[in-house]
């Protein structure tokens, strides 16, 4: 029969302050009996003080703001104090703190293959905290080390779920709306989130936040992946430019035509298109050249 998680409840305990006088009454009744009358039934009595007074000094102690205490009886959980301040419970109980302050760390840079294999660095800070103390306690055998292993298991799994860039990639189905490492920075740091929050729940903590701080290609193929990137980055901008040139080069026949400044036939038409071309094309200024004959000479 799979074990219960455990649930966290709140402790029956009270304010240290309302203690700490009482057992200090207690403890001037006792010295005022022994002066007043030093008797059998007066050293009982006296007695009786000082066992209260050690009573509820002995129930004393110290929880700081975000600071939870997990009381015990005997190996039994008895409930959790998350109130701060001087605190008293049952002297019989054993207090064990736990902060509940939020914690971040940097996860260490990982080597993982993309979902097209590619091999990338990553990185990803991660705020968490404590919020169910009892499972945090009782459920793991150490809830630091349980964090660490699952956020890097958490990070090389949704490495593996999304490509770093679909640059290059337009060809595939749907590459221009895919989600990527590099473009979906929001939706990547909710599914990250999400994730953690998954592996975390046994543990009885709640991610804060989870964002990637480092993202790059390994060093074995970076030089490659610059180099195509940088050759699609031309393509494009050649294509754009050709797109700008030919509207251009349409709009100057068009508008030749509806003034009817010059008669051009397809020869003349070709021409005219090839060189408007060349100019508007060119990585370099075009240098004129004029013709002093015609198309036919």
């Amino acid at each position: 029969m799979e074990k219960q998680a455990s649930q966290e409840r709140a402790a029956r305990s009270a304010n240290g302050i309302v203690f700490v006088l009482i057992g200090v009454a207690a403890l001037i009744a006792a010295v005022f009996i022994l002066w007043a009358r030093l008797t059998p039934a007066g050293l009982l009595l006296a007695l009786a003080a000082v066992a209260g007074t050690v009573w509820c000094w002995a129930g004393l102690y110290i929880l700081q703001p975000n600071q939870a205490g997990l009381l015990m009886f005997f190996g039994s959980y008895r409930g959790t104090d998350r109130a701060d301040g001087l605190r008293w419970a049952n002297p019989f109980y054993a207090a064990k703190k736990i902060s509940v302050r939020a914690r971040n760390f940097n996860s260490e840079k990982l080597k993982v293959n993309d979902l097209r294999g590619n091999p990338i660095e990553i990185a990803a800070a991660i705020v968490w905290r404590v919020e169910d103390t009892a499972r945090a306690a009782f459920d793991v055998e150490d809830f630091e080390a349980y964090v660490l292993t699952q956020a890097e298991a958490a990070v090389r799994h949704l490495t593996s779920s999304y490509a770093y860039d679909n640059l290059g990639d337009q060809e595939l189905a749907g590459a221009a709306d895919e989600i990527t490492l590099r473009s979906g920075t929001d939706e990547v740091g909710a599914a990250l989130r999400a994730e953690l929050q998954a592996r975390f729940a046994l543990a009885g903590i709640v991610v804060v936040d989870a964002k990637l701080t480092h993202l790059a290609y390994a060093p074995e193929i970076a030089g490659t992946m610059l180099r195509r990137q940088q050759a699609d980055a031309v393509v494009a901008a050649r294509s754009k430019i050709v797109q700008g040139a030919v509207g251009m080069v349409e709009l100057a026949l068009r508008g030749l035509s509806d003034r009817q400044l010059v008669e051009l036939d397809d020869e003349r038409k070709a021409a005219m298109i090839s060189n408007l071309l060349v100019v508007l094309c060119s990585d370099h200024d075009a240098t004129p050249v004029v013709n002093t004959g015609t198309l036919y000479n």
